[in-house]
């Protein structure tokens, strides 16, 4: 994790704790990983000795992280991305319920909002937003990027000349398919192009239009984490079958 820069890294344990009790109350999904694996989870309970972890949904991977000899934790918050490695968990109980166990991180880091990870979109299936203009009329773009902060789009239409930076938009749908439909107020903070090649090659410019996200529950943060985490898990999947 030495990419991030040292003014991200919390080592004083008053911070750590805070950090971590912080994810606790929120219920804050967070993403355990080790090796070449991985399972969403959350945290039971912070505390000076400990970090108590709820057990994943699949019981090979509960066993395979048993193994690991370090694990790295990863949270996204709409404020904050946490990052923090920890040694080898232990298996125990917390109030009559199996959980995984670890030593309290010496130091994590947390960045801001402006380190977000992005995690870009898949080409198929595409998934596709809706905004109404003040005029009324609809925008249809389609996800290029997406974050906890915000998305990138592109419009496949000729941008329309009463679009400007800055505008603000009133529940923008986000259809992402089989996980459903989102609704957020948006700012339209850059208006940029896209630029490929195509076979013949001639070159096509696309506008792009990138959001910050407005107004986003925690229910609604938790679920475009999972979403982000998933989108991420498919595109290493695919990496790996290219290779």
């Amino acid at each position: 994790m030495s990419h991030y820069s040292e003014q991200f890294l919390k080592q004083n344990p008053l911070a750590v704790l805070g950090v971590l009790r912080d994810l606790q109350k929120g219920s804050v999904p967070v993403r355990i990983s080790w090796s070449s694996n991985q399972f969403i989870s959350k945290i039971l309970e912070a505390t000076p000795e400990h970090l108590i972890i709820d057990l994943g949904s699949q019981a090979y991977e509960n066993r395979a992280v048993l193994r690991a000899e370090q694990v790295t934790v990863l949270a996204e918050t709409h404020g904050a991305k946490v990052e923090f490695v920890v040694p080898r968990f232990t298996e125990g109980d917390f109030q009559n319920l199996p959980a995984f166990f670890t030593p309290l991180p010496q130091n994590l880091w947390f960045i801001q909002r402006r380190e977000f990870f992005r995690i870009g979109a898949p080409l198929h299936p595409a998934y596709f937003c809706k905004a109404r203009m003040p005029d009324k009329k609809e925008l249809r773009l389609r996800l290029c990027d997406l974050s906890l902060g915000g998305m990138g789009t592109l419009l496949d239409t000729p941008k329309p000349e009463t679009l400007v930076e800055g505008m603000q938009f009133s529940q923008i749908e986000l259809d992402m398919g089989g996980w459903g439909r989102f609704y957020f107020d948006a700012q339209l903070i850059a208006i940029s192009e896209r630029k490929i090649v195509d076979s013949k090659n001639e070159t096509i410019t696309t506008p792009r239009l990138s959001f910050r996200f407005l107004n986003v529950g925690p229910a609604a943060e938790r679920e475009l984490q999972r979403i982000i985490f998933s989108l991420e898990r498919e595109a290493r999947e695919r990496a790996k079958k290219v290779r």
